[in-house]
C-alpha cells in the first residue's frame, strides 16, 4: 500500500526492527523495517490508483483492505492483516492480492524493479515459469 496520498500509512510508521512480510507475491518473507518500507514503496510505484475500502482493528490485530489498478491496467484486490504486539509495534504484516493475474503481474513488475535490491528468486518471474512449463 502506498501512503503518497500524505494520509498515515497504517503500519509504516510502526514497525518493529524485526518486523515479518509475507504475501502472496513474494516467495518468501522479508525481514526488517528498512526492507519491508523499500518493498512498499516499490509496491506503489507499480500502482496508477489505489482506493481503500476497509480499516478496522480487533484488539491487536488490524485488517486492512484496498482495491488498485496496477499501471499494466489490471485491477486488483488486497487484504492485509497487521499483527501488533503488546505495546503496538508492528510484527508481522500478511498481505493477499487477486485475482491471481495481477497478483502475478504484481510480483513480475516488483522483481523488475526491486529484484535486484531483495534477490531475483523473491519475485514471480515469467521466463523461468514458462521454461519449466514447457
Amino acid at each position: 500500500m502506498s501512503s503518497s496520498n500524505g494520509e498515515k500509512h497504517p503500519f509504516l510508521d510502526d514497525l518493529a526492527d524485526d518486523a515479518e512480510l509475507r504475501g502472496t507475491v513474494l516467495r518468501r518473507p522479508i525481514s526488517g523495517r528498512d526492507n519491508i518500507k523499500r518493498l512498499v514503496e516499490a509496491v506503489g510505484t507499480l500502482y496508477a490508483s489505489q482506493t481503500p475500502t476497509f480499516y478496522g482493528a480487533i484488539e491487536q490485530r488490524h485488517l486492512l483492505q484496498y482495491k488498485a489498478t496496477l499501471r499494466s491496467g489490471l485491477d486488483l484486490e488486497a487484504v492485509g492483516v497487521i499483527e501488533r504486539d503488546e505495546t503496538g509495534l508492528v510484527r508481522r504484516v500478511t498481505m493477499t492480492f487477486a485475482p491471481l493475474d495481477a497478483a502475478v503481474s504484481l510480483s513480475a513488475g516488483l522483481g523488475v524493479v526491486a529484484g535486484k535490491a531483495f534477490g531475483d528468486d523473491l519475485f514471480y518471474d515469467a521466463s523461468v515459469n514458462e521454461i519449466a512449463a514447457s
